[in-house]
């Protein structure tokens, strides 16, 4: 799995909030019944609206890495267009362009 550079340096240098963190993710995916897609199509929903660049690719990554389709990924962002706006909409869309381009 992908990991940013400057995350794995964080989790080196400071590993029980980094297990505190992770422990807190899987508590969370565990804590109803969505399957794996639908946790990441919504965390890559809220990344498009945080305009978090890393958010958007990890969580697309990983939906389409759990079944998901590149159609629902881009409907995912495609949906954002009326509740954040144009601008940011397609901000997040190009990110995911990179994303999908790269696999190719």
């Amino acid at each position: 799995m992908y990991l940013p550079e400057i995350f794995k340096t964080f989790v080196e240098r400071h590993r029980e909030i980094s297990e505190a963190y992770f422990k807190v993710g899987a508590l969370c995916s565990q804590a109803g019944s969505m399957d794996p897609v639908t946790q990441h199509l919504i965390q890559m929903a809220i990344s498009v609206g945080a305009n978090s660049k890393g958010g958007v690719r990890s969580h697309a990554r990983r939906a389409l890495e759990a079944g998901a389709s590149e159609e629902q990924v881009l409907q995912t962002v495609l949906l954002s267009t009326t509740i954040i706006g144009f601008p940011a909409m397609i901000a997040a869309y190009g990110w995911l362009d990179e994303l999908l381009s790269a696999k190719e």
